[in-house]
């Protein structure tokens, strides 16, 4: 039998905790406030709101908001140490960064009516919600020393020990972050690529994807089957298109560089959308082996494929084509020519996934950054994805030009008489749908060679006439 354990309390930091029942100040308007922590909202709990002053709030790592920039730090460089103040510095530069355009609605909102929202932090004081904020009027403050609205931030302050419940445990945590992440109007503030690892953070620590859903607005009172379906829905919009990624990452020996794919959604150089697309193919052309079979991709085939498409997306720049993400979405039928596939094929067989040691250094020996290193990769391969890709895509383009009934006859022919056609491998329930297939493709057979014979005959009349 599985030993039960008892949910991982957060530690708290006690001096810290202890400065903030100190230095808290109860003039805080308004006094109270029901979060959405515990059961406060069905017991319409009220907790008190306190100002604490703002050089004693400090920024959480696990935000969801900057997932992808702390797993890239924590893997590439070490381990972000919350209660450091240089790990803060760090942490803050992420949150900076991530979105200039509503960082500066918000400062402008700040500094117009102050802050109207109370944030919510943990005993020793760390930020659930209202990482923003703080960044912004850490600004503020700094430009305006002697304005006090800068000074205090209005907080509710979670339980500690000693306290009636005790302290949050790392899932309630998480719960409270995703419930607040979920705004009024059940629309995300995150940028898909941190959705989707921060989705993934939360389910580690056990809080399941329908869990996860349940906080959001828009699906508040739908049937299970519904909800099941968003689930799926949630699957193929976040966790398929990162599954796609740590691939990604792993062929250009790279696992964890979470930052080469996206720093976030005003990254230019951003990769996300490409992923998207290309995890939808999957799914659409190479997982169904039926349409694998109509595009004529071998299973086999599909690693040599992919490791083409992660090339383009890692060049993503391609001149004279059409952006990589759209690439991707018609991936599968570049590849339905044999000299589409052949060139599709081509690049991941002549583009190496990573430079020599040697051409990772600059001439003194000193370490290339992660952007110089892309661009030598991308000047060393452009000219070979770029001319395999355009041969792939006229050669869809000049196919879809010669399409003619005579050729899609024999397309069809070959199919129904491929080695996989054999409907022993199909499954009891689905006999009686292939047997009325069958019909119908027999149906249109006996049109088809009647209107030939019609036509072969009134052509020899007509010729007769001529003649």
């Amino acid at each position: 039998m599985a030993q039960m354990t008892k949910p991982a309390i957060r530690e708290i930091i006690t001096d810290f905790a202890a400065e903030i029942r100190t230095k808290r100040d109860v003039g805080a308007k308004p006094q109270t406030d029901v979060i959405n922590f515990r059961t406060d909202y069905t017991d319409k709990r009220e907790r008190k709101i306190w100002q604490v002053p703002i050089e004693l709030l400090r920024f959480r790592k696990d935000n969801g908001r900057i997932a992808s920039d702390v797993l890239d730090h924590e893997c590439n460089v070490g381990p972000l140490n919350e209660a450091d103040d240089e790990h803060q510095d760090i942490i803050r530069e992420f949150l900076w960064q991530k979105d200039p355009e509503k960082r500066t609605v918000l400062r402008s909102s700040i500094l117009h009516a102050g802050q109207t929202d109370a944030a919510i932090i943990t005993c020793d004081g760390f930020l659930i919600n209202g990482n923003r904020r703080k960044m912004v009027m850490d600004q503020l403050h700094q430009e305006f020393p002697e304005d006090e609205r800068f000074a205090f931030m209005k907080v509710v302050i979670l339980p500690g020990e000693g306290d009636a419940g005790g302290p949050p445990t790392l899932l309630e945590i998480e719960k409270l972050e995703n419930r607040y992440q979920l705004q009024s109007d059940g629309k995300s503030e995150y940028y898909g690529f941190d959705r989707a690892l921060s989705i993934q953070r939360k389910m580690k620590l056990g809080l399941s994807l329908e869990q996860q859903l349940g906080d959001d607005p828009r699906y508040a009172g739908l049937s299970q089957k519904k909800i099941k379906a968003e689930v799926r829905n949630c699957e193929k919009k976040y966790l398929k298109p990162l599954e796609c990624v740590d691939r990604y990452l792993r062929q250009f020996g790279r696992q964890g560089q979470y930052r080469t794919v996206s720093a976030g959604m005003s990254d230019k150089e951003g990769r996300w959308q490409a992923f998207s697309d290309y995890s939808d193919t999957v799914a659409r052309d190479f997982e169904n082996g039926k349409k694998r079979l109509k595009l004529g991709i071998e299973e086999d085939e599909i690693g040599e494929i992919e490791e083409a498409a992660f090339d383009i997306i890692r060049l993503r720049q391609l001149p004279d084509l059409p952006k990589a993400h759209v690439v991707m979405r018609s991936l599968a039928k570049y590849c339905r020519t044999p000299e589409g596939k052949k060139a599709i094929k081509s690049i991941a067989r002549n583009v190496e996934p990573q430079l020599d040691e040697s051409d990772c250094v600059d001439e003194e020996g000193k370490p290339l950054t992660r952007e110089e290193i892309d661009a030598k990769w991308s000047a060393r391969h452009k000219e070979a994805i770029v001319y395999n890709l355009k041969k792939a895509v006229l050669s869809h383009e000049a196919r879809a030009e010669k399409e003619t009934p005579l050729t899609l006859l024999d397309t069809a022919y070959k199919k129904l008489t491929h080695k996989d056609m054999d409907l022993s491998t199909v499954t009891l329930g689905d006999l009686p749908k292939a047997r009325k297939l069958a019909g119908l493709i027999k149906k249109r057979a006996d049109e088809l060679e009647t209107e030939s014979y019609h036509l072969q005959k009134n052509l020899k009349k007509l010729t007769k006439q001529t003649k």
